[in-house]
């Protein structure tokens, strides 16, 4: 048999087994959603081409209702939807019977290794109940002192760069690079008690830093057809060839090999040179790991590579959730003098409530007093999630209960969706942020006031779905919460914000949400904003 000949006996097998396992996801094919444009794309070249994230997903909302199907690459039908007691269902309620879906899980494998992120409900169980205590409260209040001086190392940043500048007070700044540099940083300092220096000189001479400067745009920005194609694939292979993906030679595995390399050996040479320091009372988050992972029972202990790709997890999603969502706020803001003013007024009530105090500075309990700010907070976490979508797949058969009811192709109304073991679910963050039935007759328009007027009665996923919920729900929101209000009180205290003109900002998902200009793509995100001392 020649070789094109079993090639293309594997191809019609292949092709088969694809169309059997379409013939098995019967309970989708009478709820209604746009057309696919191919049986090998679906609709996803489409949406991952989009200029900006969500538009496509808002207009399935206005066409089909909060849930909807999507045909997806080689046939797939993929239930979408941002229906609040559907997300309720599937993310707490449902809990651990929506497990990661493969092609993200192992996606996510290859740069975080054996993380939190990727396991299976008992070994996550195991993973929470060691890193927990690295984020309990007290442990937070700690880490104010890093999130103030890391600000204000940024503050002192800006202005040398508007003194430079030569024109008065005010200077056009990427404020994208600089935040992510300071985020890395904070990270840096908090989970290794190590100085990166990234905010200083971008991290020359660190390798850890440069392996991971722009680790994710190659990947996501543009695939090309064929690997759109060959990541749907996944899904049919077994876990122990997925295993395998790192060994691909493409220059994407490569830099993820490379960079989770550089990440481990990073992480093992500060273990090692602080084994003194994992006595009681050390506040480095590796520390803690270490001597929460050492009281544990032997069963229940992480390995060391279990241990430093927690490190790796908290590096990546610590640095990019914070420094995206300043990054979106600080843009609305530039756009709301109105309200950076609001911010300001409350910042000097909190400074003389801590004056009468006796208190140098502000306290964790002055940020969470501030209402309005922490309105903010959640008003960007709203109008950009740092993740736009949350993908899952269904370990039983199930029913998904919906909020809003949704008319089928059949002209059937129904208010609960069955689905097969295995269905694919993709949960739209950001189409559920922008629900009118949630947030109102506005929800397209900012309005931190919703937060502080509005006494609708919501899902209980509230903003922070951004950051997922349930059982799976982000471990660090809380650390997350905090160094952005520590963040905003100096950035806003201590600048004016103007957006410039002729300038447009739009978002692209690369995954986290980040600002390209128009014109600008191939020179990587940008915030580009019109930054003023305040004297």
């Amino acid at each position: 048999m020649s070789m094109i000949s079993a090639a293309a006996i594997c191809l019609v097998a292949f092709l088969a087994y694809i169309a059997w396992r379409n013939t098995q996801r019967y309970t989708l094919k009478d709820i209604r959603g746009p057309p696919s444009q191919s049986f090998w794309l679906g609709n996803e070249k489409v949406r991952r081409y989009a200029k900006r994230v969500g538009d496509l997903e808002l207009q399935y909302v206005r066409d089909y209702g909060p849930t909807w199907m999507a045909k997806e690459c080689l046939g797939e039908e993929v239930l979408w939807t941002a229906d609040p007691h559907a997300l309720q269902y599937i993310f707490h309620t449902g809990g651990y019977r929506f497990r990661k879906r493969a092609i993200a899980n192992e996606m996510t494998r290859l740069f975080t290794g054996d993380s939190i992120l990727v396991t299976d409900p008992i070994d996550h169980q195991r993973h929470r109940k060691i890193v927990n205590p690295a984020f309990g409260a007290a442990q937070l209040r700690t880490f104010l002192p890093v999130f103030r001086r890391s600000a204000a190392q940024l503050s002192q940043k800006w202005k040398d760069t508007i003194q430079l500048g030569g024109q008065s007070d005010v200077c056009i700044i990427n404020i994208n690079e600089t935040m992510s540099r300071m985020a890395l940083d904070v990270i840096g300092e908090v989970a290794f008690d190590h100085r990166f220096g990234v905010l200083d000189d971008n991290g020359v001479g660190n390798e850890l830093v440069q392996a991971y400067n722009n680790l994710f745009a190659d990947m996501f920005l543009y695939p090309s057809s064929l690997e759109l194609v060959f990541l749907s694939s996944w899904r049919f292979l077994p876990l122990p060839i997925l295993r395998c993906l790192k060994y691909l030679p493409s220059r994407v595995y490569r830099r993820f090999a490379a960079f989770l390399q550089t990440a481990f050996r990073t992480g093992k040479a500060i273990i090692d040179d602080k084994a003194a320091g994992t006595e009681k009372g050390s506040n480095v988050i590796i520390n803690i790991l270490v001597q929460s992972n050492f009281i544990e029972d032997a069963r229940s202990q992480l390995s060391e590579r279990e241990i430093l790709s927690q490190i790796v997890a908290i590096l990546i999603a610590g640095h990019d959730t914070t420094s995206s969502t300043l990054t979106w706020m600080l843009y609305e803001l530039s756009k709301h003098p109105e309200d950076q003013r609001r911010i300001r007024d409350e910042i000097k009530a909190a400074r003389a409530n801590a004056e009468v105090r006796g208190d140098d500075d502000l306290l964790p309990r002055d940020f969470n007093n501030m209402a309005f700010t922490n309105a903010v907070i959640k008003e960007g976490l709203r109008m950009h999630p740092t993740v736009p979508t949350l993908v899952r797949e269904a370990d039983f058969d199930d029913v998904i209960p919906l909020a809003r009811p949704i008319e089928t192709k059949s002209g059937k109304i129904i208010n609960e969706i069955p689905i097969s073991k295995g269905q694919g679910i993709t949960a739209s963050i950001c189409a559920y942020n922008r629900l009118p039935s949630v947030w109102g007759d506005d929800a397209d328009e900012w309005n931190p006031n919703r937060f502080l007027e509005d006494s609708r009665e919501r899902s209980s996923l509230g903003v922070f779905a951004n950051l997922s919920g349930g059982p799976r729900g982000c471990i660090g929101w809380r650390f997350a919460v905090l160094q952005m209000q520590a963040v905003v009180v100096e950035l806003i205290e201590n600048f004016e914000y103007r957006f410039p003109e002729g300038i447009e900002v739009f978002e692209w998902n690369l995954p986290i949400i980040r600002p390209m200009v128009e014109g600008k793509m191939d020179e990587g995100p940008q915030m580009p904003l019109e930054v003023t001392v305040i004297s």
